[in-house]
């Protein structure tokens, strides 16, 4: 298994994988093993720690993230790999077709439908219903963002707020992002996920708190490094249903017949601690509605 991005994140992960397996049968230490390799947030790592897995002869490789998919690809054409979240897998040339994948790839995409991006803002909205002028941090070179841009647009006119888009095409893109937003005298925040805005979600989480800004996110990760809130996908469904795919794989099936799927669970967590030090409270209506909440 090949992943990054967030200690918590990656232990429930791995936990799901686990339990869904065990499900469908198999005992660890028994019927299968795990070899377990993080790049620890640090993408260029991925390419070594794939040859090393392909090194050992896995029967099947699992990766968590565009990087760590591409880097398994790379490192081999022939061992299986079952892709438990990628961005947009076939503009990014990791497989041919989403629904006939061809080669020696499949799994999952995170091309979550535009209207969660659009549902983020309404949730943002509830929770701060004067918000009249949202920041949108975003990378555009991500193919799927501009989609979610998009929707966010539409609902903001209907919603009558005004969005600023602020774009991060890299790490040095941030503190200009930051002093913009700042200058801009948005009211509130919200982010749309890629590897680069996920990877650097404890800056951006941080600049959201000290700046005194609302602020909801694509991702859990981002509560739990502190953020206020995020609506998005549920990454440990993702892992389960990959655990189906490795089962059918072991069980003979081809990864270029496996279609490529799209998530179909979606999660709202909402962090009342953060909520407090900004002196909100949510209502009811909102809070009825969170999948998690944190303390």
């Amino acid at each position: 298994m090949l992943e990054s991005i967030g200690e918590q994140q990656n232990a429930r992960n791995l936990d799901a994988f686990r339990r869904a397996l065990r499900g469908l049968g198999y005992v660890e230490g028994v019927s299968y093993a795990i070899e377990y390799r993080s790049a620890d947030g640090r993408a260029e790592r991925f390419p070594d720690l794939a040859t090393e897995l392909v090194q050992l002869n896995v029967d099947v490789i699992v990766t968590r993230g565009t990087p760590a998919a591409f880097a398994a690809r790379r490192a081999t054409g022939t061992i299986p790999i079952v892709m438990a979240s990628s961005g947009d897998p076939a503009a990014e040339g990791i497989v041919a077709r989403l629904p006939r994948p061809g080669g020696n790839v499949t799994g999952f995409h995170t091309m979550a439908p535009p209207e969660v991006a659009g549902r983020r803002l309404k949730f943002l909205k509830e929770a701060l219903p004067g918000s009249s002028r949202v920041g949108v941090f975003c990378n555009p070179a991500t193919h799927h963002t501009p989609l979610l841009v998009r929707e966010m647009e539409k609902v903001a006119r209907a919603m009558a707020i005004r969005l600023e888009t602020f774009e991060v095409r890299g790490a040095e893109d941030l503190e200009r992002s930051f002093e913009a937003a700042l200058l801009r005298q948005i009211d509130s925040l919200v982010t749309v996920e890629d590897y680069l805005i996920v990877t650097h979600r404890t800056r951006i989480v941080s600049f959201a708190a000290a700046s005194r800004l609302p602020a909801i996110h694509g991702l859990r990760e981002f509560v739990e490094a502190g953020g206020l809130m995020a609506y998005g996908i549920d990454r440990e469904d993702l892992f389960r249903r990959s655990a189906v795919y490795v089962h059918r794989i072991l069980e003979g099936a081809y990864p270029a017949d496996l279609p490529v799927e799209a998530p179909t669970k979606f999660e709202l967590v909402i962090n009342l601690k953060a909520a407090k030090t900004l002196g909100l409270t949510f209502p009811p209506s909102l809070l009825s509605q969170a999948d998690h909440l944190i303390d």
